[in-house]
């Protein structure tokens, strides 16, 4: 095998192999990325068993063949070359990285190409195309409340749904929950609902731009993303996802409004005292205030008050003060509304004007 390539296109591609690979250090078959050059084009894989990544690259290709490499380090040695032209030979098991432009040249120990993981095809799937910035949204808003719990393994990953023809997205830690529900104007393929891993969700998000449209196959055990010159595959997580509509609250006769700039500000410099065990705030509603408030043991207390749209009785909620902070880093809107009945029911945290998600958040106890 013997081509030659730009650096930079490259290296984009040989970024996200690396970001696939879980295990950078063994020597394994599982570190190495899949270099196949044939009929113009290096075609690239990279797998950890579960998430799968394919693309194809243009080159110049002098000698068709396949073989696999060390990921991590081959990453290393192209950064490390000179901007331009790099020239790639592999011959007895043995990879020879040379820069055209200086007289830098690597070798780097192969595994064949035989034992690299055969990845599963989308046969008999049905793909449905819809835009990249509005599912990017839906990963968004939902993939940072999925639990890490492994014994809770059924929510480790976004539930995803079709209802009429309506995408949903749903996660939960068993202690808040992130929803969001689009309507993309095509009719999409019946699936029963899934778990999708929050790996290949994130990596989804990190690589897609908000142009162009994404493709996405649903199986019985895998889902598959087209877009560009890319595919992505990803194992489903086997279990039964916990019945969502229980928790959303059905009438919430309580409700105020306040800036979300303030509200994020605030809490802020009030998380600067809080106890890192449980990480409880307070939340302190009179009509037309909002007093945040925390206490670390030992060392002090902080409290702050902003102005807020409420009329009402006073009321005193303890709340994870994450479990508000996060959802407040996706949501794009200038006001922020929140729902509730009582201290110690769930409350909703929405966008005002109200927008197609929300997140509900269990109360913490007050003592």
């Amino acid at each position: 095998m013997k081509f030659t390539f730009d650096k930079d296109v490259f290296l984009k591609e040989l970024a996200i192999a690396q970001e696939i690979i879980s295990n950078k250090t063994a020597i394994s078959i599982l570190s190495n990325v899949l270099l196949t050059a044939k009929e113009g084009s290096l075609i690239l894989k990279a797998t950890d068993i579960k998430v799968n990544f394919e693309t194809k690259i243009p080159v110049d290709i002098q000698e068709e063949g396949s073989t696999t490499v060390f990921c991590d380090k081959f990453v290393s040695v192209i950064s490390s070359l000179p901007q331009g032209e790099i020239e790639i030979t592999e011959k007895d098991q043995k990879l020879i990285i040379t820069s055209v432009a200086k007289k830098a040249k690597f070798q780097l120990r192969t595994i064949s190409d035989n034992d690299f993981p055969v990845f599963s095809e989308p046969d008999n799937i049905q793909f449905f195309e819809i835009n990249t910035k509005d599912f990017k949204e839906m990963i968004e808003q939902t993939v940072f409340s999925v639990s890490d719990d492994e014994t809770r393994y059924f929510m480790n990953g976004v539930y995803m749904e079709k209802k009429n023809e309506n995408l949903i997205f749903v996660a939960t830690d068993g202690r808040r929950l992130a929803y969001i529900e689009k309507n993309f104007g095509i009719t999409i393929p019946d699936f029963k609902g899934i778990i999708i891993p929050p790996k290949i969700l994130s990596i989804i998000n990190r690589r897609t731009q908000n142009e162009g449209s994404i493709a996405i196959g649903v199986g019985e055990k895998n889902i598959f993303f087209n877009f560009g010159s890319y595919k992505f595959s990803s194992v489903l997580i086997d279990g039964q996802f916990p019945n969502y509509d229980k928790v959303i609250p059905e009438n919430q006769d309580k409700s105020f409004e306040i800036e979300k700039s303030e509200l994020t500000d605030a809490l802020k410099r009030v998380a600067l005292l809080v106890e890192q065990k449980t990480r409880r705030i307070f939340f302190n509603l009179n009509s037309g205030s909002l007093i945040i408030s925390s206490e670390e043991n030992e060392l002090g207390q902080a409290k702050e008050e902003i102005p807020c749209q409420y009329e009402g009785d006073e009321i005193v909620m303890a709340l994870n003060y994450l479990y508000v902070e996060e959802p407040l880093k996706v949501i794009n809107s200038d006001r922020i509304k929140i729902e509730f009945t009582d201290p110690m029911r769930a409350i909703t945290l929405r966008a005002e004007p109200n927008k197609d998600f929300f997140h509900i958040i269990m109360p913490m106890q007050i003592e």
